[in-house]
């Protein structure tokens, strides 16, 4: 359950610090930023730091079990 819940948190973190990094131009290197676009929107996302986030808010949760 709180993989579930950690999802979420991932997808805002990532969401928040690929716009601030992407939207300066960057590429971020490791974090492999670039401009995602489904259907008509555009947005700024990376994988990495979805995965990074989300592992980060599941441990935290699975800490305070």
């Amino acid at each position: 359950m709180e993989l579930v819940k950690a999802i979420p948190l991932g997808m805002i973190l990532s969401g928040v610090l690929s716009l601030v990094i992407g939207s300066q131009g960057s590429r971020g290197g490791q974090m492999a930023i670039y401009m995602a676009e489904v259907a008509d929107y555009t947005f700024w996302w990376s994988w990495p730091l979805f995965f990074a986030g989300a592992g980060l808010a599941w441990g935290i949760m699975m800490l305070q079990r």
